[in-house]
């Protein structure tokens, strides 16, 4: 049953108001009023000397990689393996310098407390708008699922409802994040700490030389939790709805040894998901990755 033709979420007026608010949920409509070619340059080893010439969102920040040093020196002074997180060390960036995106410092990703290290925005981002229409819009996701509970249905008709109001949820935050410019989004790579360094060195040589995405980054050494756990490297491409860019760079994963051998599916999430809170276990059901290295781009 769709939403529009059922009378099961409570008195008439409540129900009429929470129909239309779902159903006239325009991302961009939504974002207008709150507001009233990838080129791949050959690869080059040492940026050192024409600093001036490539692009840096990390310049100054202390855990990130700047142009005036060699990528090996920079694995050197921050190698994952033993350098504790920390406030002052959350992560450990570096940026593709041929992409050019907006500047950590002037980005407002910095108001949004716990969220200040995802991948540098591009210019002319709205994201604080685009995270709170997407609370918006996930807030009225569980008022459904509690009007359905309250109107006393089955659980089984609950889920068929939910399983429909759900997917377009979902889609609404993704419409919304794009046309607020907040299109971001990065593979999700566990590899053990043994391994980190060298996984790490890997990526981090290729970002800097133009063949994955943006940017790239790696949990340090955490100082509570357990050291042997699986560490976190993010590498993150420009839009996620571009999906031959997304599959570009898993097939150089591919070629780079790190997704088949080993042994792991690899997840794709975009950045909106994470300001939002859609993670595991999330109270709206939802997934929290939307594509896999099983699919086919």
């Amino acid at each position: 049953m769709d939403l529009d033709d059922s009378d099961f979420y409570g008195d008439e007026d409540t129900t009429e108001s929470l129909q239309r608010r779902v159903a006239e949920f325009n991302p961009s409509d939504w974002l207008r009023n709150q507001n009233a070619s990838r080129a791949r340059p050959p690869q080059q080893a040492n940026f050192a000397g024409e600093a001036s010439q490539f692009h840096n969102p990390y310049a100054g920040v202390p855990y990130a990689w700047q142009l005036t040093e060699k990528v090996d020196d920079f694995l050197a002074r921050l190698p994952p393996l033993t350098t504790e997180q920390s406030e002052q060390v959350p992560w450990i960036f570096i940026c593709n310098p041929y992409i050019p995106r907006a500047d950590k410092r002037q980005s407002d990703s910095e108001l949004l407390k716990g969220n200040q290290d995802e991948a540098p925005v591009e210019e002319g981002s709205k994201l604080e708008w685009v995270v709170q229409g997407g609370i918006e819009r996930l807030q009225m996701l569980q008022d459904v699922h509690r009007m359905l509970q309250e109107a006393g249905k089955s659980p089984s008709f609950i889920q068929r409802e939910m399983n429909k109001q759900r997917k377009k949820a979902g889609l609404d935050v993704l419409h919304l994040a794009h046309a607020g410019k907040v299109r971001t989004g990065k593979w999700l790579l566990f590899c053990p700490p043994a391994e980190v360094n060298e996984t790490w060195a890997i990526l981090a040589h290729a970002t800097a030389n133009n063949e994955l995405g943006i940017a790239a980054k790696v949990a340090p050494r955490p100082q509570s939790d357990d050291p042997r756990r699986d560490r976190l490297i993010c590498v993150y491409t420009a839009d996620f709805h571009d999906k031959a860019d997304v599959g570009r760079v898993l097939q150089r994963l591919r070629e780079l040894r790190l997704v088949e051998s080993k042994g792991r599916v690899l997840y794709y999430k975009p950045d909106i998901y994470t300001y939002v809170g859609i993670a595991h276990g999330n109270p709206w059901g939802l997934a929290a990755s939307i594509y896999s290295s099983r699919d086919v781009f």
